[in-house]
């Protein structure tokens, strides 16, 4: 039991250094797997990144403000603990594949830091669809409990995409994390099921996470017909997609 428990907080610990920008250090060196292992808890991390959206909801909306202004800080604490990592995934994805002729120039460009028109129209339709779902969903708790699930379910399914697909370089980060084992995969989809029946109940929940599901293994594999597989940025793409189509179906099942 001491020994499960250390080796889930090791994971919790080495998931949020990974997804987030809390002031969080590893110490020593850093096991070899441990991207890999560390992906059964990349939900928890996800679950409490919407937390604390769900929190600045609620004290917004608490303090007068209208849904949508409430929707605003709620999605921007959201990138500030995660230092917008997924969101810059989403913009160098649709840049790379906007602007690219090829696959070598698609991977150039999402390589570079700088974000172009793509990119930009890509972040700005990201971020309004997130922000009128969860002001479409109004109420303080039920925008908790929409962004806590939401959070989970769409990083629980980014261990099934580095299973399924194969990365686009050899030499990129995501590439050197490693693929999980299956179970680790199925541990995080386990806990994003769990959160999102807990919090919104069996027949949203699964509804939402299966059309997550779709949007982000079609983003994976617009990924692979145009880059030969995955990069960190797609993944980052991905996750934006499936949190954006988990809102959006609870917004429709209202």
């Amino acid at each position: 039991m001491d020994s499960a428990f250390r080796s889930w907080a090791r994971d919790i610990l080495a998931a949020a250094i990974f997804l987030t920008r809390l002031p969080l250090r590893w110490r020593g060196e850093w096991p070899p797997g441990l991207h890999a292992s560390a992906q059964r808890a990349f939900p928890i991390v996800g679950a409490g990144t919407g937390l604390a959206g769900g929190a600045v909801y609620f004290v917004a909306h608490g303090v007068g403000l209208p849904p949508v202004l409430a929707a605003i800080a709620a999605v921007a604490v959201q990138a500030l603990l995660t230092g917008a990592l997924h969101e810059d995934g989403l913009a160098d994805m649709a840049d790379g594949l906007g602007g690219g002729r090829d696959r070598n120039r698609k991977l150039e460009i999402m390589r570079d830091s700088r974000i172009g028109s793509y990119g930009a129209i890509a972040l700005m339709l990201g971020l309004a669809a997130r922000i009128g779902a969860i002001a479409a969903i109004g109420d303080p708790a039920a925008t908790a409990a929409a962004l806590v699930a939401s959070g989970a379910a769409s990083r629980a399914l980014l261990p099934f995409l580095t299973r399924h697909f194969d990365p686009a370089r050899r030499d990129g980060i995501a590439a050197t994390a490693g693929r999980p084992a299956l179970g680790i995969a199925l541990t995080a989809g386990g806990l994003a099921i769990l959160a999102a029946v807990v919090a919104i109940g069996i027949g949203a929940g699964l509804a939402a996470i299966a059309v997550a599901a779709a949007a982000a293994f079609g983003v994976a594999w617009i990924a692979r017909r145009q880059l030969g597989g995955y990069t960190g940025d797609v993944l980052g793409a991905a996750q934006q997609a499936a949190e954006i189509f988990f809102l959006l179906t609870l917004v429709a099942c209202r």
